[in-house]
């Protein structure tokens, strides 16, 4: 029990990693926009982001992804074998989502009555 308090405790903590970044990530963007009217009112040319704004994009990024990836839990193997070791080989390319059952060849290979009652109306 105390294992699985101790993991939503840490769950809820990158959850405000998420949050906190997502915040310093909009304050980034705000800044960004602010910076670009402080241009305009100058007058003057926009050459790119002050370095303050792009640390904390690169900031918000980094906090952002750390908490994503650890709110998502466990991830599976990239080895194929391991779940396809109870298949067989047969089994490899029946897949069914891959079925198409509304295409062309519906059209194309159908005998199409129109046509043929157009050729004998011009005999």
């Amino acid at each position: 029990m105390a294992v699985q308090r101790q993991s939503r405790t840490i769950k809820s903590v990158f959850r405000l990693f998420v949050i906190v970044g997502l915040l310093v990530f909009a304050h980034a963007a705000y800044s960004a926009a602010q910076h670009r009217l402080y241009l305009r009112i100058t007058e003057r040319e926009f050459t790119g982001l002050p370095a303050d704004i792009v640390v904390q994009i690169i900031l918000a990024f980094l906090v952002i992804c750390c908490g994503l990836v650890n709110i998502a839990g466990d991830f599976r193997e990239i080895k194929a074998s391991k779940e396809l070791e109870d298949k067989s080989w047969e089994t490899f390319g029946n897949q069914s989502s891959f079925y198409t059952f509304t295409h062309r060849g519906r059209v194309l290979f159908s005998a199409v009555p129109e046509l043929e009652d157009e050729a004998d109306q011009e005999d």
